[in-house]
């Protein structure tokens, strides 16, 4: 799993691209950019809760110190650090 710990201060945002229907759960950060692979479909929310899932395990936090804040139907998010 990918250590993102240093995203852990409160106020932070985070951008991120999510991929529903992937093959597997799996989040990718290579420099800025953080790519997050669900097997979820992108039907009511389902996608969205698998992503703050694999995001809040990489940071180190409960995933309800996540707070989606920009991307709701999209697949650029941006999550903020509550």
């Amino acid at each position: 799993m990918t250590d993102l710990s240093h995203l852990a201060d409160p106020g932070t945002e985070i951008a991120v691209r999510v991929t529903p229907k992937a093959s597997r759960n799996e989040l990718k950060a290579d420099g800025s950019s953080i790519r997050i692979y669900v097997t979820a479909v992108p039907e009511d929310g389902k996608a969205n809760a698998a992503a703050v899932k694999l995001l809040a395990r990489a940071i180190g936090l409960p995933k309800s110190r996540l707070t989606l804040i920009r991307g709701q139907t999209a697949r650029d998010k941006v999550f903020r650090v509550e």
